[in-house]
């Protein structure tokens, strides 16, 4: 068996809540947990791809004419290390998990575009999607999910309470993506701004989401079984590959 690769910046939050959330779940292989100082990784060389969270994609990604927002910190050296680990991983139809961060990484490698920063594009205050730290399971928001998707399978629900920290999002969704899940309280032009993406193809396992499901699975309630139901599902595509 291969190992799951898990990409990031800084190992500690990764070793804390990742690692645990998918071993929980039934992961028992190997798992390699990589930094942008480490060498170019080939994600066709792993069972699956966990991108995980943290700072922002730079913009020359979708456009290279659009400026780096005020309230951006792009993290160029991860966004060289996971773009490579998206497109081999995809081009392999390797299993892949996007966490925040890693919803956007995998719309954007995919050919999508992001909103920089949601208070400045909503126009919503900036806690509505800021609300929770690194390590706690805090409840701030409702995401709606659609019906008629795996990720609404996995979740065994159509409407699940998340945490929430970040400031960019998805905005024009890759083409072999689909929009499946909505926070309705944060809208522009009446699109509700994006909580959640899964490939088009039904053979094909690619989920993002823009919560922390890391961080919930330890919690005794419908939110807990949400996130622990999507860890499942990722490690049952990872034994079948």
């Amino acid at each position: 068996m291969k190992e799951l690769l898990i990409t990031c910046r800084e190992r500690g939050g990764i070793e804390r809540n990742y690692v645990p959330a998918v071993r929980r779940q039934g992961w028992n292989g190997g798992i390699r947990i990589v930094t942008p100082e480490q060498a170019p990784v080939d994600g066709s060389e792993f069972q699956g791809i966990l991108l995980s969270g943290g700072r922002d994609i730079h913009p020359r990604y979708w456009d290279t004419a659009e400026p780096v927002h005020a309230a951006a910190e792009p993290d160029p050296e991860r966004d060289e290390l996971e773009m490579r680990v998206v497109q081999t991983a995809w081009l392999a139809g390797v299993p892949i998990l996007g966490i925040c961060r890693g919803i956007q990484t995998l719309n954007v490698a995919l050919g999508g575009s992001l909103v920089q920063d949601i208070h400045d594009f909503y126009g919503c205050p900036p806690a509505n999607h800021r609300c929770a730290s690194d390590d706690t399971a805090a409840l701030c928001h409702q995401v709606e999910v659609d019906s008629q998707t795996r990720l609404a399978a996995f979740l065994q629900s159509t409407r699940v309470a998340v945490n929430s920290r970040h400031h960019q999002a998805v905005r024009v969704v890759a083409p072999e993506l689909r929009a499946v899940a909505h926070a309705p309280g944060t809208h522009r032009d009446g699109q509700a701004l994006i909580e959640a993406v899964e490939a088009r193809d039904p053979g094909r396992w690619a989920i993002g989401v823009q919560w922390h499901p890391e961080n919930l699975v330890v919690l005794d309630h419908a939110a807990g079984e949400a996130a622990r139901g999507l860890f499942a599902a990722f490690v049952r595509a990872l034994v079948s590959v």
